[in-house]
């Protein structure tokens, strides 16, 4: 396949992060692939969930945000489209003359579909890239997209990957990790302020009994003593009342381009994942064990197997069994200055040598090859 390349990603949000992790990854790829010389442009719908939950819930702190956002990103080329009759025009000028284009899974299938059924006139090539948990908990979602019109898919652990290809019957289907875009998620020279940093959202009852467990109990238990924050959205009066009376500091919303701040004035960070991720979709970390290990954050995690050798478990992060083992290892990490420093130096190397937007960038290029093969 000729370089550069005319790329196209249709996503959720490049914009919003409300709610919405994957943007992360999706703004450091798309910045990567431009770096690597590719002409990227990304799609979005004008009025997305995220971007219209953000504006709804968070005033003006979205226009702040949103600021933000452009003022990190000026070189991401993002644009938007109605869903509605001016779509198929607009889309048949925007496709013209373009070489790969790639769908994440938040994208409308109606939409997704639309761009498919281009293929034969225009002659791109299509991925379809999985970062979530639906094929395996809400196929049907997933079957509304023509699947076997895309040339390949990308999917973001070998648990997904093996769904799609032994399950839906995908051909031709590659483990493509998230990853931490480094040169926006750095340790910055910041004074801990607090001792404990949990980011992230309630889960929609998918991990509350994690959090109940992992979170909340073990405050609790270090009320009083220890200062510990979290931050998230889509809190539940009842998780409010939860946090409260735990000890624990609720901050709200957090854009994520300040994660890299909240991480930096944090002794220690938490990370509980979705059960989905601790079970059947074993060894796949989200976008937060990536970013927290970017920062420098000394990350202590309730269980998950690293079933694909990504980290080095016990060196880049700590795993605790039990709620208990979790209040014991943040009194030790506290006292121990250097175990907290070490863990943390080991994560944000391991990371910087392997798990880059730049590094997936790189494999994407690989990827694009074999699709001209």
């Amino acid at each position: 396949m000729k370089s550069p390349l005319q790329i196209r990603v249709f996503a959720h949000s490049l914009v919003s992060d409300w709610n919405h992790g994957n943007a992360h990854f999706l703004r450091g790829l798309c910045r990567a692939l431009g770096q690597l010389g590719h002409n990227v442009r990304s799609y979005e719908e004008l009025g997305s969930w995220s971007l219209s939950n953000l504006v709804k819930y968070e005033g003006k702190e979205a226009i702040t945000a949103i600021d933000e956002f452009r003022a990190t990103y000026p070189d991401l080329d993002i644009h938007f489209y109605r869903n509605d009759s001016t779509f198929d025009p607009f889309i048949e000028e925007e496709l013209k003359d373009v070489d790969v284009v790639i769908i994440h899974e938040w994208t409308d299938p109606a939409i997704a579909n639309k761009v498919l059924a281009l293929k034969r006139q225009y002659g791109f090539k299509t991925l379809f890239h999985d970062t979530h948990h639906r094929a395996y908990t809400r196929p049907a979602e997933i079957l509304r997209f023509h699947l076997h019109l895309f040339d390949g898919l990308l999917a973001f652990g070998e648990a997904i990957r093996k769904i799609y290809t032994d399950g839906f019957g995908i051909p031709r289907a590659w483990t493509f990790h998230e990853a931490a875009d480094v040169e926006v998620f750095q340790r910055r020279p910041m004074k801990p302020v607090n001792d404990v940093l949990w980011i992230g959202n309630w889960g929609d009852e998918e991990r509350s009994r994690e959090l109940e467990e992992f979170l909340v109990k073990p405050a609790a238990a270090l009320k009083g003593r220890r200062r510990i924050v979290a931050h998230g959205v889509r809190y539940p009066d009842e998780a409010l009342e939860k946090l409260e009376a735990a000890g624990i500091e609720y901050g709200g919303y957090l854009p994520n381009l300040r994660a890299p701040a909240a991480y930096s004035e944090s002794m220690l960070s938490l990370h509980v994942p979705r059960r989905q991720y601790t079970n059947g979709l074993s060894g796949i970390p989200t976008i937060r064990v990536f970013e927290a290990l970017s920062c420098g954050s000394t990350l202590v995690c309730s269980p998950w197997e690293d079933a694909e050798k990504l980290f080095r478990p016990g060196e880049d992060y700590v795993c605790v069994p039990n709620g208990e083992a979790m209040v014991t290892e943040i009194e030790y990490l506290l006292r121990d200055d250097e175990a907290r420093r070490q863990v943390a130096a080991n994560g944000m190397q391991t990371v910087r040598q392997r798990h880059t937007c730049m590094h997936r960038a790189q494999q994407l290029n690989d990827i694009f090859e074999e699709l001209s093969q």
